[in-house]
């Protein structure tokens, strides 16, 4: 039988990745999109055996409505991946640059999102003994990133990621991935295509690999996470080129 993943934030990059890795490797997939109608299905066409749902993660029963739409479908959850992220690029020397809004907004998606789609999703996944991908950042572990709310939702999620770990074994594995800079969309969107091309290329001057992530190289660890690493579970897997041992000068 033919195994089913729902994708958060799938309409583009890492998630529109993810989904088109594991429909690669004979998935079915759930291509989430909160705004982006047209490009989430696009990328569901893309993707064989399919569907796209809207659904803002951070509802809880527009979370449960989103799981019940793969059961509807397909009977089964076999994986999910939380990549549905959001931040607000603030300097993090601006301290005045964030309210507690802003703090609440980023953490309402990034991680009350996951816990909750993780928890809708909790009952399918572990009866087909499944697995959890939350999509973090190395900004969880360094004083890097869009600003300093989310860095400190992205270190929130990766202690998330250990205790769901801990609750749902044996039957669900919960992993996280942590990417550097990704040559996505949501850059170019915040800095244009220049300044994105420059901090791009400074990135990979100070890493060990010299390079920067594409998506498809996130989506490969996303999906050996889910169908392989059997004894992997509660860990953040750094896909940042090294940054993390080589902070940022």
């Amino acid at each position: 039988m033919t195994k089913v993943a729902i994708v958060t934030g799938a309409s583009s990059g890492i998630g529109a990745a993810s989904a088109v890795e594991l429909s690669r490797r004979g998935w079915s997939v759930v291509v989430n999109y909160s705004r982006s109608e047209a490009e989430a299905r696009r990328v569901a066409d893309g993707c064989g055996d399919a569907l796209a749902v809207q659904a803002d993660v951070g509802d809880d029963a527009a979370c449960r409505a989103l799981a019940q739409a793969a059961l509807d479908r397909w009977g089964r959850i076999d994986a999910l991946v939380n990549n549905a992220g959001t931040t607000k690029f603030v300097d993090h020397a601006n301290l005045e640059g964030l309210s507690g809004d802003d703090f609440l907004a980023i953490y309402r998606t990034n991680v009350v999102g996951a816990f909750q789609m993780t928890r809708a999703c909790a009952a399918a996944l572990k009866g087909s003994r499944g697995a959890v991908v939350n999509v973090s950042s190395v900004a969880a572990e360094l004083a890097v990133g869009s600003s300093i709310a989310y860095g400190a939702s992205k270190a929130a999620l990766n202690m998330l990621t250990r205790s769901l770990a801990r609750s749902l074994g044996p039957e669900i594995r919960v992993n996280a991935v942590c990417p550097g800079y990704v040559d996505t969309p949501w850059h170019r969107n915040a800095h244009g295509d220049e300044r994105a091309n420059q901090i791009a290329a400074h990135y990979a001057s100070m890493v060990p690999l010299k390079d920067f992530a594409r998506p498809e190289d996130v989506a490969e660890v996303i999906a050996w996470l889910i169908e392989g690493g059997r004894q992997v579970t509660g860990e953040a897997i750094f896909v940042d080129g090294g940054l993390h041992i080589a902070p940022p000068r």
